[in-house]
């Protein structure tokens, strides 16, 4: 069932749209840094390591993951999440689809799996695309941590490759909001946008400050905790904060999709 779902994504001109656009942010940055480099100046309304890059390649990556994390990782999840049962019912396949016999619950987790597939796979396309990009034109050096002191090209890489891992993981709570929509509404387009708006709303509520309070409980809370890897010793207390979060959303929300999903009557 997971291999059907990967294979139906592969056939899809979105994913590599997707992929395409995702993967072509962080190359735009790097060589627009080669043609007009930065102004110190605009600093404070950077992405993280923005300004970094230009003195070490091995940035391109990071904040091309940056870069993408506000609306084009949320733009794929809906699309990938939000749609993956509505979309069945809107297309009329889904009634057939049960048909097989398929049962719901391993459907549901299918879906999710590959889900969060695609979004390790353009995670991954970001991250290559920027080390690419950044080797070739400012090189690869020895990486300075945000703290001062300095990590070598090997682990600079593996805390590249960590930050990813992170950014998948943290993704996995809107996901399962966005799996969980699309069990109880036959419109794709519906499901979809419905998670997008509520990761994008998430995200500007989290940076409010009087809503303070609400902070820690929002789906995209730690989303940049990933920056917590680049300092030393390395911070730990907003990844750790992201996962907890995100832990608890994929927990509710993935469950929530199974039970719903396990009692609704398909007729489409």
């Amino acid at each position: 069932m997971f291999r059907v779902e990967l294979a139906k994504a592969f056939h899809r001109w979105r994913t590599y749209l997707l992929a395409a656009a995702i993967g072509g942010i962080p190359i735009v940055i790097v060589f627009a840094l080669k043609v007009s480099p930065p102004d110190p100046g605009a600093a404070e309304d950077a992405p993280p390591f923005l300004f970094q890059i230009t003195s070490n390649g091995l940035f391109a990556a990071l904040t091309g993951l940056a870069v993408v994390q506000p609306f084009f990782l949320p733009l794929a999840t809906g699309l990938f999440a939000g749609d993956a049962v509505a979309g069945e019912a809107q297309s009329g396949t889904l009634r057939y689809l049960l048909l097989r016999p398929v049962r719901r619950t391993r459907l549901v987790l299918a879906k999710y799996c590959s889900s969060m597939t695609l979004l390790g796979g353009l995670v991954l396309v970001t991250l290559i695309s920027g080390l690419v990009a950044g080797a070739v034109v400012f090189g690869m050096r020895p990486l300075p941590t945000l703290s001062g002191s300095t990590l070598s090209v090997t682990e600079g890489l593996a805390r590249v490759g960590a930050s990813g891992v992170y950014m998948l993981a943290v993704l996995s709570g809107i996901a399962c909001i966005g799996l969980c929509i699309s069990t109880r509404t036959d419109s794709g387009p519906g499901a979809a946008v419905a998670t997008i708006v509520i990761a994008i709303a998430s995200q500007i509520m989290d940076q409010i400050p009087s809503l303070g309070a609400i902070h820690p409980f929002l789906p995209t809370h730690g989303w940049l905790g990933f920056t917590g890897l680049f300092r030393f010793p390395v911070d730990w207390a907003p990844m750790r904060a992201g996962l907890a979060v995100s832990a608890a959303y994929t927990a509710v929300f993935l469950t929530a999709a199974v039970v719903g999903f396990r009692r609704r009557d398909v007729t489409s």
